[in-house]
């Protein structure tokens, strides 16, 4: 039942474009979903929303986040052909985008791509550009792309539904990083209905984390909650083009504890409290997990831990394989197995123990 459900709500989730700085429309449907599951709902004027619900009895401040924003462009040029420019916001690889469909401030654009019997040799073989890359509207003019109420500025995504493989556990789509784990604290605040826990739940979708984590920095300060804990999706190394990449991460083998993750300024390395607390709880459970170190990918943990004096966070993620791309492939068993550890560890808080530095 919580796969047909978690994959239904995040085909629909999925589906509303929301590029980092443009995640209106996502945060728009989330306060609706979390409205009757939550105390209190509210949006900052980043565009973060925070979900309220109050225990049972008194107890920490918890956080627990997921990014609300997709990897995109925005328009940079119009020419006076009615084709558009692009700039990113987030991860694009260029190698992805040539030749794809792309929602265009709701329209149907495709990133347009030279053709092949026009091509020289060397232009077969090389990536282009993203500045030599350009979108087509349908538009023959600058004035028609305005009268489509495109601009520079207008968001730019992939158009790609999320689908079921012939093995229903596996999906495959646009902005599984990280519509996923948004519909996952839903579905954990769809658990906690009805059962006691100590002190107080912060539910947060944050913005604008593929640009630099920019809704966590304001929304721990915000909340400034005891501990946080961080839902991403990670990337993984299990197909024939990284296996033996020295980073043992797959799908469908549980959640990922990332140990470390980011580079050398921006990034985390988890605390040894909350990733001795994770893992124990997992292991209680006897649930599968998988301990990773990713120094080419960050959550927004590394946002959150160093706000106001320092907040004990740990991230819970996600393996997604081909990562930043229209085509990203998920394990459904993987969040049903992460929503069954966050459930225990907001219950049973209590039972954490001391988790102060020494």
């Amino acid at each position: 039942m919580f796969k047909q459900i978690f994959y239904d709500q995040l085909k629909e989730l999925a589906s509303i474009q929301g590029g980092p700085g443009q995640e209106q429309d996502v945060v728009k449907k989330l306060v609706e979903w979390f409205t009757p599951l939550s105390d209190h709902v509210e949006v900052d004027r980043m565009g973060n929303l925070y979900a309220y619900k109050k225990g049972t009895s008194p107890g920490p401040t918890i956080m627990v986040s997921a990014h609300s924003d997709e990897i995109g462009c925005v328009v940079r040029d119009i020419d006076e052909r009615g084709f558009l420019r692009l700039e990113r916001t987030g991860g694009m690889i260029e190698s992805l985008m040539v030749g794809r469909k792309v929602n265009v401030n709701g329209h149907l654009g495709v990133i347009g791509v030279k053709a092949g019997h026009l091509q020289t040799p060397e232009e077969r073989s090389k990536v282009p550009s993203i500045y030599s890359l350009y979108v087509d509207v349908g538009a023959s003019s600058k004035e028609e792309v305005n009268e489509l109420g495109i601009q520079i500025g207008s968001p730019i995504t992939y158009m790609s539904d999320i689908e079921k493989f012939t093995n229903p556990d596996l999906i495959c789509g646009k902005a599984i990083d990280n519509r996923s784990c948004c519909v996952l604290l839903l579905e954990l605040f769809k658990k906690l209905q009805d059962v006691q826990f100590a002190g107080t739940l912060v539910g947060v979708v944050t913005v604008q984390e593929e640009v630099g984590l920019r809704g966590a920095k304001v929304a721990a300060y915000k909340v400034n909650p005891d501990y946080a804990f961080v839902l991403d999706t990670i990337p993984c190394a299990d197909t024939p083009d990284s296996l033996g990449s020295g980073y043992p991460v797959s799908i469908g083998k549980g959640p990922v504890i990332p140990a470390l993750a980011g580079g050398s300024v921006r990034g985390n390395i988890m605390s040894p409290q909350i990733k001795a607390l994770i893992v124990k709880q997992a292991e209680n459970l006897g649930l599968p997990y998988q301990l990773a170190v990713m120094s080419g990918a960050t959550t927004d943990a590394a946002a959150v831990h160093i706000e106001r004096e320092g907040i004990l966070s740990g991230a819970i993620t996600f393996a997604r394989r081909y990562s930043h791309s229209p085509v990203e492939v998920a394990n459904l068993n993987d969040f049903e197995q992460g929503l069954t550890l966050l459930e225990f560890l907001i219950r049973e808080n209590q039972e954490w123990g001391d988790l102060n530095f020494i």
